[in-house]
């Protein structure tokens, strides 16, 4: 990255104002279009010049293209010099609260979706992944000790299975109440299980709660999917185990029509740049091939224990 395209590209206050908003958002260009107000093309040529100097980032999903803050220590420095220039200045409160409801709009979008499949969602799932046995990949990396918590457990098809193997208390948590419903009713006679209504980017969860966390099939439909996984670090326990599994990027969006989501799937590298960077260790990742020529990489990895002072 070289310091004076930097300085460059932040000679212009809209320029300024984009890299505020993408420090918070990943947003494609119709999104930042509508949180800037100004035509495409201007706001198309600004974020070239942002991508070109080295302080953005880019990445397509489908027909779009999403842009984010790259993130590095210069690019982080550099935020907090352009946050003290706007921080008294209400066009950056204004342009940040715009972006948050272009992510409620998203958010919306998954939860009518889930309203609507609902009581078909086990047979959708089996269309997909056909007659891979993700639930048993998932539960052969667990020790079943402690508290384990599936996240986004969905008709709690995988809590049903754990609670045969888990002498502990499991939780689940799922944004969807008509989701959660349907898990309510499989999970009828099972003792040992609690569901929870609650965001996967907020978990309702207190900090260094449970011993496992397990987030299958998940992680596409969440608008910013860094924030998830910044949650379980926080309520995992020292030396706790995180189950992840999600689609290899692809670029089927009929994928879409029948499983819903705000992705279509992720690159293995990108997750595992997004574990590293929250402070996990990475013990193996795993891909299988399922339906559709889609494939599903199941990352497993720990947050590591604190270490003792001497």
């Amino acid at each position: 990255m070289e310091l004076i395209k930097c300085f460059k590209a932040l000679s212009d206050k809209t320029r300024l104002r984009l890299l505020i908003v993408l420090q918070q958002y990943e947003l494609n260009v119709n999104e930042i279009v509508l949180v800037v107000d100004m035509i495409q093309s201007g706001v198309s040529r600004h974020l070239k010049i942002l991508v070109e100097s080295g302080l953005l980032t880019s990445r397509r999903n489908g027909s779009f293209i999403y842009y984010s803050a790259a993130g590095n220590d210069i690019c982080n420095a550099l935020i907090s010099l352009v946050d003290k220039t706007l921080e008294k200045e209400e066009i950056a409160g204004r342009d940040l609260k715009k972006a948050g409801e272009m992510i409620k709009i998203r958010q919306n979008r998954t939860k009518r979706f889930f309203k609507t499949v609902a009581p078909q969602w086990d047979r959708l799932k089996k269309e997909v992944l056909g007659d891979f046995d993700l639930n048993s990949v998932i539960m052969g990396k667990l020790s079943f000790q402690g508290k384990i918590s599936d996240l986004g457990c969905g008709t709690g098809e995988l809590i049903e299975k754990l609670s045969f193997k888990v002498p502990n208390k499991l939780i689940g948590i799922d944004s969807s109440p008509e989701m959660l419903e349907q898990a309510r009713l499989r999970l009828s006679g099972t003792s040992n299980a609690e569901l929870r209504l609650g965001e996967l980017e907020h978990l309702p969860m207190k900090n260094k709660e449970i011993d496992a966390a397990i987030m299958n099939m998940v992680l596409h439909h969440i608008s910013q999917p860094r924030l998830p996984i910044a949650e379980v670090y926080r309520v995992l326990k020292p030396g706790g185990l995180f189950v992840l599994s999600d689609f290899e990027k692809h670029e089927k969006e009929k994928i879409k029509e029948i499983m819903g989501g705000s992705w279509l799937g992720f690159e293995k590298e990108k997750i595992k740049t997004w574990l590293l960077d929250t402070g996990f260790q990475i013990k193996e990742v795993d891909s299988y091939h399922v339906n559709h020529g889609l494939a599903v990489n199941v990352f497993t990895a720990t947050k590591q224990k604190l270490k003792e002072k001497l």
